[in-house]
């Protein structure tokens, strides 16, 4: 009961479908762990000893005891007369982990070892837009604005709209990919109207990796660090590739100035400076 009612609260809320039920399966973590007992008896301690027990020594990762924490306060807001003092509730503190980014010759070969023509527009898109795999997935036909060079995002992370760039280099590709396929709804459909999956949009990004030989870790997001990271690279203001990427915050978009190799590049190595005999 409690269940369907945390999914009609977080539902009533406008979260996405993925959160949902990602919240929904963080919140059966802790009641199966607790099997009986009910969730408004439960204490502050009770729940660090899940924490402790299921996440901790279970070897979670940071950022699952993060989505966690954020969906036991979601949950105990709904739960009547607790004993738990939800702003007590801690996230782990993060680590700070660069995003792996490729570099451009490394994104050329990318492509190029792709015969097949959606793949190879997919993965084009995503890395001239810097779009994350669900908004790829998730573009329309009317969003593309071949005139203002413009590609519509709706309802992107955290339910918000915005505009990021349609390449120039990449018309003709879609011109040649619109004849060929004849998309109706999605740019990018498994079947007339059906869009493609996150799934399949991975699957094609691991196999180009495989086939240009690039032995980088990472999976498609890397795309659109890459597309960040290359603006950064060539003197565009971060404001603008907060906005392109859709981050909230700057904070979130400066990671990409600790990857760039734009002022790195001008700092001369010590080493530079010995004169050791060849």
């Amino acid at each position: 009961m409690l269940l369907k009612q945390f999914r009609q609260y977080l539902e009533n809320k406008r979260f996405s479908k993925s959160t949902i039920a990602n919240y929904v399966l963080h919140v059966k973590h802790l009641l199966n762990y607790y099997k009986g007992v009910n969730p408004s008896d439960l204490t502050n301690d009770e729940i660090n000893q899940y924490v402790n027990d299921y996440i901790i020594r279970g070897r979670r990762s940071s950022s699952f005891q993060s989505v966690s924490v954020s969906a036991l306060k979601k949950f105990f807001n709904i739960v009547q007369n607790v004993y738990i003092e939800i702003d007590e509730f801690e996230r782990p503190k993060e680590g700070r982990f660069l995003p792996r980014v490729l570099n451009k010759k490394e994104v050329r070969k990318l492509l190029d070892s792709v015969s097949n023509i959606k793949h190879k527009l997919i993965l084009s898109v995503i890395y001239s837009a810097g779009l994350r795999v669900s908004e790829a997935a998730n573009l329309k036909l009317s969003d593309i604005d071949s005139h203002r060079k413009l590609i519509f995002i709706r309802d992107a992370k955290g339910k918000k709209d915005r505009f990021s760039l349609l390449s120039d280099s990449i018309l003709p590709l879609m011109k040649e990919y619109y004849k060929i396929y004849k998309p109706m709804v999605y740019l990018f459909e498994n079947a007339p109207g059906v869009r493609y999956s996150r799934s399949s949009i991975q699957k094609i990004y691991v196999k180009a990796k495989e086939n240009a030989g690039i032995k980088k870790s990472g999976g498609v997001h890397t795309l659109r660090h890459s597309f960040a990271t290359h603006l950064l690279d060539a003197g565009t203001d971060l404001r603008y590739i907060q906005e392109l990427l859709g981050h909230r915050s700057t904070k979130t978009t400066e990671i990409y100035t600790h990857v760039t190799s734009r002022d790195l590049g001008r700092i001369i190595s010590p080493f530079d400076n010995l004169d050791l005999d060849n």
